[in-house]
């Protein structure tokens, strides 16, 4: 026991302290199992050499088991500068194709715009100006997923709740999406005497925009993606499933980790997507899961409890 009282303080503090601690235990083992007995006397040179011994093994063990929870230190701190390493390599490479792609098409596209105005026609012109405004909105959108995920990490973010409509929330998404959608017939589900939820309109705006966008990007065309809205012991439920052919099995525990991104998937994005979601879910106390389906597709589920109330209920208050 006082072996083992030792190697808990060496894997607890610093070398001085387990050294004391050897010292102390060695000295309790003379007092008490020693004789005499409640004395620090030594009567004869074997009782000594066992004396000498044990502090000389509890010494031993405590340097020992201080060095290997050095060891261990030096290795963690490696391996976290590793996975840093490997992160900011995944965000530089990522971003240097999501941010420089559209900022190299509105240069160009400005640069022929003011260059040569006047060899081009009307139609390449409006062109130009279609090019310069999705890659403008693309690149506001990948800015607003890195500030996002600032604001997720630096613990600022600051919900502001107010009654919200679901119904109202999910059409507003799934028409600021219809350019995205175009190939995917998008269905809306929403149960009957659905009640107000309090929530952030924003925030949930921006979650349910990812899991749409996350959908139409990756799935197959004329894949049907489906969104459902119901309410279960006051808390609201949203499904946000497809058609397509869901995802690896393995992997299916890492899609909501930062920067990660599926080993089969197309090039571009940045893995910060679905991360968010879950962050911003649970901002609100909530939580959210990733199923494939036995049918074939993929399935997001929102759970968030909150407080509810039906329109009738306001209007009478």
């Amino acid at each position: 026991m006082l072996l083992v009282a030792v190697s808990v303080v060496a894997m607890l503090f610093d070398i001085f302290p387990v050294l004391l601690a050897a010292i102390l235990s060695a000295l309790i083992w003379d007092v008490f199992f020693i004789p005499p007995r409640f004395s620090f006397t030594i009567a004869n040179s074997e009782d000594a050499l066992l004396f000498a011994l044990y502090f000389v093994v509890a010494s031993v063990n405590g340097a020992l088991t201080y060095k290997i929870r050095q060891i261990e230190k030096i290795a963690l701190k490696k391996e976290e500068k590793e996975n840093t390493l490997k992160l900011y390599n995944t965000l530089l490479n990522s971003l240097s194709h999501e941010l420089r792609t559209p900022i190299a098409t509105i240069i160009g596209s400005t640069d022929n715009l003011l260059m040569h105005s006047s060899k081009l026609s009307d139609e390449n012109k409006i062109e130009l100006m279609n090019e310069i405004s999705k890659s403008s909105v693309r690149l506001n959108r990948q800015v607003e997923n890195l500030l996002n995920m600032s604001r997720i990490e630096s613990g600022f973010l600051q919900l502001k709740k107010d009654w919200v409509d679901v119904s109202e929330l999910i059409f507003d998404v799934v028409n600021r999406l219809k350019e995205y959608t175009a190939d995917h017939p998008v269905g809306v589900i929403i149960k009957n005497n659905l009640p107000l939820f309090k929530l952030d309109y924003g925030i949930m705006e921006q979650v349910l925009y990812n899991l749409i966008y996350n959908a139409a990007s990756y799935i197959p065309k004329y894949c049907v993606i489906t969104v459902r809205a119901s309410c279960l012991d006051d808390k609201l439920i949203l499904d946000v499933e497809d058609s397509g052919s869901g995802f690896p099995a393995e992997e299916t525990d890492k899609v909501f980790d930062k920067f990660y991104r599926l080993k089969n998937s197309r090039t571009g994005g940045t893995g910060l997507g679905l991360s968010i979601v879950k962050g911003f879910v649970e901002a609100h106390n909530g939580t959210v899961r990733l199923e494939n389906m036995p049918e074939g597709g993929a399935r997001f589920t929102i759970e968030i409890p909150t407080e509810i109330s039906y329109p009738e209920n306001l209007e009478n208050e």
